[in-house]
């Protein structure tokens, strides 16, 4: 088993930064990609960001130059650092990991971005 816990989430004004945390514990050997996913009130579950064993990150082109996903050597932890946050941000922000066979959710750290 896998177990996520997301931090770092909080209230900050448009313009600003946020750094997320996900400590990923128990049968964390083996895992392949980790990321970041959010979702909004009414709206379905989208991909923020993604980063492979190999060093490839993937992000849509609405994050792209903004956020940056980064990894401790996929040990334990996934970081997202947020920067110009828009309030078309706010979200409530997961953690996702692979592994070959499975995959886990983070219960998930509520981001809001005021105007």
């Amino acid at each position: 088993q896998v177990q996520l816990l997301e931090s770092g989430g909080g209230l900050v004004q448009a313009g600003g930064s946020l750094r997320l945390s996900c400590a990923a514990s128990g049968s964390i050997f083996s895992i392949n990609l980790m990321g970041w996913y959010r979702q909004a009130p009414e709206k379905q579950r989208e991909l923020v960001a993604t980063i492979t064993m190999t060093g490839s990150t993937n992000y849509p082109d609405s994050m792209k130059g903004r956020f940056t996903i980064s990894t401790d050597n996929f040990k334990n932890t996934v970081y997202l650092q947020m920067n110009s946050l828009k309030p078309e941000d706010t979200a409530v922000y997961y953690c996702y990991v692979r592994r070959p066979n499975s995959s886990h959710w983070g219960q998930g750290t509520q981001v809001t971005v005021s105007s």
